[in-house]
């Protein structure tokens, strides 16, 4: 192998596909990238068996072929290289030479033979969605997935297409977070792609406008963003029954500014540590939401201005769920449906419902 490309260019499609790469695997191979000629480029992959990321640079290509280089030293090396343009050569005895300017490195690769092949590009389903909404749906749900193994089907996000909506469905038996979009598609399904793998989409789609594909398989799904493709397993199990969950009902709405609730819960938090926790009291009153909260430290009272119909009530959260579901609003006003004391609040925009945030409050003491 013989290959000749831009060192900006090869950088920054290390950097991206080395997040699939193993840290530590009992397959050398996968503790490295993939680097392999094409017809018209290079073709570089980073996969763990689970997770994997690819893409096609542009380069100029003397002689064919491929090798596996650590990932580590490969982005590092690239990285720290001295001109703009990097030589990669590679024998028949797996030696290969990394030269920029007067710098070279000689180290020993692994066979592109070695590295485990990835799954085929789905061509059955076939999903196009904005790329700007595709990341603001995974942004505004993700928070919710659980970290946990409890139920590992939890610690991904549930896409469920019917009747050309999209909803996006994540939980972790605290809180749940749903955003819905109409879309355009001709048929009802449902997967759920673990959170690793969305985080990754969303980092790799950025900002800007233009369309992403995603290929659906039954065991595993294609994302297909700014030239790269995020390969990922699907995540098998039986997912909640969201539409079960959610309150039908309310007597209590509260309509508020986010910004001024947000600032006040923050305020409220700064007594609150790992070393002293306690929950966030919040008493919703006639025009105003009273934050509260008393620890060894101290105790802090504040309060926000609102619109309330219903009766009042008291109740006690923990103040990071609250914050996550007003801050992924993206919203400056917002609605605070509430069915009593100990069960979940509904954050609900002003109007539509593009999202609905559940967040369980917690006991509390009467005073």
């Amino acid at each position: 192998m013989k290959v000749i490309c831009k060192k900006d260019t090869l950088v920054q499609a290390v950097t991206n596909v080395s997040r699939a790469v193993s840290n530590k695997s009992t397959i050398p191979a996968l503790e490295g990238i993939l680097l392999q000629t094409t017809q018209n480029g290079l073709y570089i992959a980073g996969y763990d068996l689970n997770l994997g990321i690819t893409t096609e640079i542009e380069a100029r290509v003397e002689e064919p072929g491929g090798a596996v280089l650590s990932a580590k030293f490969f982005s590092d090396a690239t990285r720290r290289m001295p001109a703009d343009e990097i030589m990669i050569t590679c024998d028949e005895k797996q030696l290969t030479q990394i030269s920029s300017g007067s710098s070279q490195f000689t180290v020993l690769s692994i066979s592109a033979a070695d590295y485990p092949e990835l799954p085929a590009i789905p061509k059955d389903q076939v999903l196009t969605l904005e790329k700007e909404l595709l990341r603001n749906m995974i942004d505004q749900t993700i928070f919710a997935v659980a970290t946990g193994d409890t139920k590992p089907v939890h610690t991904g996000s549930l896409f469920d297409i019917a009747s050309g909506v999209l909803t996006v469905v994540s939980v972790d038996g605290y809180r749940l977070a749903l955003r819905r979009e109409k879309i355009q598609a001709d048929q009802d399904f449902k997967f759920i792609v673990p959170g690793k793998t969305l985080m990754e989409v969303s980092r790799l789609i950025g900002s800007g406008d233009g369309q992403a594909m995603v290929h659906l398989a039954q065991r595993h799904i294609v994302f297909e963003v700014n030239g790269y493709f995020v390969i990922s397993r699907l995540l098998e199990g039986d997912f909640l029954d969201y539409n079960a969950s959610i309150p039908k009902n309310h007597n209590l709405e509260v309509a508020i500014g986010v910004r001024p609730l947000v600032e006040s819960i923050e305020r409220a938090a700064l007594l609150i540590s790992e070393r002293m926790k306690s929950p966030l009291r919040v008493k919703i009153d006639e025009g105003k939401i009273a934050v509260s909260c008393e620890t060894s430290m101290g105790k802090v009272y504040d309060e926000v201005a609102c619109t309330v119909e219903g009766a009042g009530v008291q109740m006690g959260f923990n103040h990071k769920y609250l914050l996550d579901a007003l801050r992924n609003s993206g919203c400056d006003e917002v609605k605070i449906q509430i069915g009593g004391p100990l069960l979940p609040i509904k954050v609900v925009p002003k109007e539509g419902d593009t999202f609905l945030f559940l967040v369980l409050p917690v006991r509390i003491r009467n005073e």
